[in-house]
């Protein structure tokens, strides 16, 4: 009877476990509180979750978690300049009284700016140093696009040749990314958020 309790409760047990994250990258879990936080923080006035929003944003959201391990298994977080940035910001954020009252919140706006300093890290390496100074390649993309650009030279369309670029190499890392890491997603999980 103990052995059949014990193995219900640990059955139970890691099924509420697994219900609290809308996914999973590897095995590392993306907690419901965690994203409810950061999608009204960046909806702020929306009482209501719709389904599809939800999901669309929860996309976004995966690509920048995947950045952010992409940023880990470079080393990018073991980083002097990094530990320092975050140091920095951890002693700015103590003197405020109002975020220190609230403890969850304290630990969420720490995590939200160290993964965000990643992010920013290895999107510079990936992506926006090599569209700024690979003029061979920037030129080839805009040889193969040039239908996008109505005829103008390449100095006319710089800019926007790099923004363009910037994004094919965004959206090839992130296919990779994708690739490269396992991704669970619990719909089950996300449909009862936009029921809340």
């Amino acid at each position: 009877m103990k052995k059949t309790c014990l193995v219900l409760f640990f059955t139970f047990t890691v099924s509420s476990l697994l219900a609290q994250n809308v996914a999973t990258i590897n095995t590392i879990p993306i907690k419901s509180e965690e994203f409810l936080w950061v999608y009204q923080k960046n909806h702020i006035g929306q009482a209501k979750f719709d389904y599809s929003d939800l999901a669309a944003y929860l996309d976004l959201y995966v690509n920048f978690k995947l950045k952010v391990a992409e940023a880990k298994a470079l080393g990018l977080d073991t980083v002097t300049s990094y530990k320092e940035e975050i140091a920095g910001y951890e002693t700015v954020l103590k003197t405020q009284k109002k975020v220190l009252s609230n403890a969850k919140e304290y630990a969420y706006i720490m995590n939200e700016y160290r993964e965000g300093v990643l992010m920013f890290n290895v999107c510079e390496q990936k992506i926006w140093n090599k569209a700024q100074s690979d003029h061979e390649q920037l030129k080839t993309y805009f040889a193969n696009n040039a239908n996008k650009y109505e005829g103008k030279n390449f100095e006319e369309v710089r800019g926007q040749v790099v923004g363009d670029y910037q994004q094919q190499l965004e959206t090839d890392w992130i296919n990779t990314l994708k690739s490269k890491y396992k991704i669970k997603i619990n719909h089950a999980e996300l449909k009862k958020l936009a029921k809340q």
